[in-house]
């Protein structure tokens, strides 16, 4: 199988296949709903089964929820406290493959402490913890994925993080998890199933589902988001694949008898690794969920909240009391004082938790994360709940339960199939010396590209050969190069601006203004892969500006409701003062 470049010609080439299953042709297999990771992990289930397959995203992909996680693969190590060990040892199991054969470019290792406040018990409890998530990580074959958990007394412990209020710990335990751009993941997993044989249409949403005379589901009526235009599309299987929409399509069925999915929100704030002294993650519980000090490449991601979300589930916000609360439970163990100037950014995205019984809300912080599929109409597969650690798990079932006896026939491969740039990633780590050496690239450069695109790296080279001023980093955001915006632009399925600050790159939340002072060259080089004129580049900048302001405005207010109207007041085009 050879990467395949995902253009704009192939999204127009899926949206005539799709009209054409619809218009008296032969209907697919399996139509595909909802482009985050779960939907994109079904559709490269679907198409490695030798099923016809195509997949649509309301939006860009992962733009919905899986863009907004922790970023982090991870056994689940508090669910062990709700003894649900088959959703940690299945979590694991992911870990353990996207670490060795999936996605070793994307997936990486990283160590996290469990600070201690007790000497005996509290290391007693914790350990045995970790102990059994380490034993239930080692029922996967093979050689393992991580290190099994270490002790730390209290100066091992600040040898690690110095800025551990000393206080807090008498000691820590050290496991070992794994962190992922998640965006890049749901990307990846879209770009493997395309070249498999897919068909990928973003920002083309499901307005309808078409029945046959039985009231059985044979398709969906969609509409393509960048022309207005609908048209029907057939297939013998509809798989929802929707998170905390998932009501909402089952509602588009007209039944009641479908999952009930509750929307958590949660928030995290982005720090520079410099304003916080370590060399491990940290793992401590709140009052409302936990907070995780997650070592993001040249930052801290520092999360997360727990709240019900009753609003837009499109367009969640983070308050300044979401902001005021992180940054205070982190104060409160840390020597260092942290203020919003030391937030360089934040983000605020929804969990799907399944919602046991009626759609009434409920304590979203005890919720298990484990998924469940379901038939609520003939033709029509619904998956809700899990995580992003189990995509791969929630995909696989979603395809059974569709195919039904079929599914003995056609058995899910996904857990042989590595995802594009992971085969070859190696060969082209030992490459990198070289690469230095030739375009003046540093260690931390060279590490960015291996992580986000592993022996992929290859294709960028090509388009450098062809535009060398490619090679260079963008001048107000060295970390990332120029040849990365002409890549996504003509080989990542980007449509708008937007895809690339906040999906392609992870400028928006990664730089002060989310990236603006940025975006006049970044707009410059996709007009030249993108072909855009001068009109349709000053709206693109436009609109990516009045976003940046909403959610700036929405980050000054106290409440979800309050944040919302602040944001809608300037997306509507009220006149705002920038922060």
């Amino acid at each position: 199988m050879q990467p395949k470049a995902l253009t704009g010609r192939d999204r127009d080439e899926a949206l005539r296949v799709l009209e054409a299953s619809g218009a008296g042709g032969v209907p697919l297999d399996v139509l595909v709903v909802g482009g985050g990771v779960t939907g994109a992990g079904t559709a490269l289930d679907a198409t490695t089964r030798g099923l016809t397959t195509a997949v649509v995203e309301a939006g860009d992909w992962g733009s919905g929820t899986s863009q907004w996680s922790t970023k982090l693969v991870h056994g689940g190590l508090r669910y062990l406290q709700m003894l649900d060990f088959g959703l940690v040892h299945e979590a694991l199991t992911e870990r353990g493959l996207l670490l060795r054969t999936l996605a070793p470019h994307l997936v990486k290792p990283v160590p996290f402490l469990i600070p201690l406040e007790h000497r005996v018990w509290q290391r007693a409890y914790y350990g045995a913890g970790v102990t059994l998530y380490d034993l239930l990580a080692n029922l996967m074959p093979g050689r393992r994925a991580l290190p099994i958990h270490q002790h730390r007394g209290r100066s091992g412990l600040l040898r690690e993080f110095p800025q551990l209020r000393a206080d807090q710990a008498v000691g820590a335990v050290k496991y070992w998890d794994a962190t992922v751009d998640d965006a890049r993941l749901v990307s990846t997993l879209v770009r493997t199933a395309h070249a498999y044989g897919a068909h990928a249409a973003s920002r083309t949403r499901a307005v309808d589902l078409l029945k046959d005379d039985s009231g059985r589901v044979v398709g969906a009526k969609l509409l393509d988001e960048e022309t207005g235009r609908t048209f029907e599309a057939r297939a013998r299987h509809v798989i929802s694949c929707t998170g905390v929409w998932t009501e909402e399509v089952t509602d588009l069925a007209e039944t009641d008898g479908g999952l009930r999915v509750l929307a958590s929100k949660g928030i995290h704030l982005v720090v520079p690794r410099d304003r916080i002294a370590g060399e491990s993650g940290l793992f401590l519980q709140t009052e409302r969920s936990v907070l995780f000090f997650v070592p993001w490449s040249r930052y801290w991601i520092i999360g997360t909240t727990d709240t019900p979300w009753h609003l837009d589930r499109g367009h969640p916000v983070a308050t300044a009391t979401d902001i005021d609360y992180v940054l205070e439970h982190a104060n409160e163990v840390l020597t260092t004082h942290l203020t919003r100037e030391d937030v360089v950014g934040w983000y605020a995205g929804l969990r799907p938790l399944l919602q046991p019984g009626t759609k009434a809300a409920g304590d979203s912080a005890s919720i298990s994360r484990e998924h469940t599929v379901a038939s609520p109409v003939a033709g029509l597969t619904v998956v809700g709940g899990g995580k992003l650690t189990t995509y791969r798990v929630m995909a696989r079932d979603a395809v059974d339960f569709a195919l039904g006896g079929r599914a003995g026939e056609l058995p899910s491969i996904t857990e042989q199939i590595p995802l594009l740039g992971a085969v070859g990633e190696a060969a082209m780590r030992r490459r990198m010396p070289a690469l230095r050496e030739r375009f003046g690239w540093d260690g931390q450069q060279t590490d960015h590209l291996l992580h986000r695109y592993g022996s992929l790296v290859e294709q960028l080279l090509e388009l450098i050969e062809e535009d060398p001023s490619l090679a260079r980093p963008l001048e107000h955001a060295a970390a990332y190069l120029r040849v990365e915006v002409a890549y996504a632009c003509i080989s990542e399925g980007v449509l708008h601006l937007e895809d690339v600050m906040m999906r392609r790159t992870r400028l928006y939340y990664e730089q002060p203004r989310k990236g603006l002072a940025t975006v006049p060259e970044i707009a410059e080089i996709a007009v030249q892969w993108l072909g855009w004129d001068e009109e349709r580049e000053a709206a693109e900048v436009r609109a990516y500006e009045r976003r940046v302001l909403a959610d700036e405005a929405a980050a000054l207010e106290p409440d979800d409701e309050s944040a919302v109207a602040a944001r809608d007041r300037v997306l509507a085009g009220e006149q705002v003062e920038a922060p």
